[in-house]
């Protein structure tokens, strides 16, 4: 049987911090934590039998397996450049896997460097909420060599439902790119449909009643429901900075490639309007609340 690989997770947002404490509970070996923000880190290392450490240099330096997740390009840019930086620690033979929601070219940038020192690295960007984190029901799209991802498979199944393998590098970000269209999509339709139910006199439970028992009961809106409902008791699970960043990328993407996606371009418009109205911390379903406010972009 094959030693259980050491891991290190880099970024200890929402996701990495669930990601790092379900490996943990789970007997997967986390040998080292790092955040910017270092007692981010120490708060998730308290849950578990691990290390943090001073740099994303040392991070990789300790491990069989570096997994990243950051809020945007400029961080992983960041957090792999530099005599501190990942790239730094790699050595032949680590795999990096790569979960932060980035534009593709950010990824094929940073591949050639990382597959310099020997290591090979994987874009797999993740579907799911922290509530999937918690019970292993993430779903991965990854991008890149096969079998780096036959590899690392062991350790994403911990936190995996689905492991899919949808193209070479580059691929599982822009399936991502392509998920988060479709969940900002429904997001801005629910908020919509929710505010023209209420000014027609229906409650607003009410109306989310008929929708979770409708044709269009997607995940989506039974997972968020709490958030709709009861949007000031509710954590935040995506703030609308993250849902403007993803939709500037989306855009960016789309414009590339020659694609026409009028509704997502619809959908930044209207997030962007939301952020400068100061609802940038706020979850994406505070859409619904900046709609019923009778303001539009």
């Amino acid at each position: 049987m094959a030693a259980p690989m050491s891991i290190a997770v880099v970024g200890m947002g929402r996701m990495g911090a669930a990601m790092a404490t379900r490996l943990s509970e789970r007997g997967q070996d986390v040998v080292a934590l790092y955040n910017r923000t270092r007692s981010k880190a120490e708060a998730v290392a308290e849950r578990m039998d691990s290390t943090v450490v001073d740099s994303a240099r040392e991070a990789a330096a300790r491990a069989d397996v570096v997994l990243v997740s950051l809020g945007d390009d400029d961080a992983v840019t960041q957090t792999y450049d530099g005599p501190d930086g990942l790239v730094a620690g790699l050595s032949e033979g680590t795999v990096v896997v790569e979960t932060s929601t980035v534009d593709p070219q950010t990824v094929l940038a940073l591949r050639p460097r990382v597959e310099s020192t020997g290591a090979s690295m994987l874009d797999a960007p993740v579907s799911g909420s922290v509530a999937l984190v918690e019970k292993g029901e993430l779903t991965f799209m990854v991008g890149g060599d096969a079998q780096a991802l036959e590899t690392v498979r062991p350790v994403l199944d911990t936190v995996a439902k689905r492991i899919l393998h949808v193209g070479a590098s580059g691929a599982g970000s822009a399936m991502k790119l392509a998920v988060n269209a479709v969940v900002m999509g429904l997001n801005q339709v629910l908020s919509e449909a929710l505010v023209l139910a209420e000014s027609a006199g229906v409650q607003r439970s009410d109306a989310y009643e008929v929708f979770a028992a409708s044709a269009i009961a997607s995940p989506f809106v039974h997972y968020k429901r709490p958030a709709f409902e009861r949007p000031e008791d509710t954590p935040v699970a995506f703030s609308l900075d993250l849902v403007l960043k993803d939709l500037t990328l989306i855009t960016g993407l789309a414009e590339r490639l020659g694609v026409s996606m009028d509704q997502t371009a619809t959908n930044r418009i209207v997030a962007q309007a939301a952020v400068d109205a100061g609802l940038g911390e706020r979850d994406m379903s505070a859409i619904a609340g900046y709609l019923a406010g009778g303001r539009r972009p």
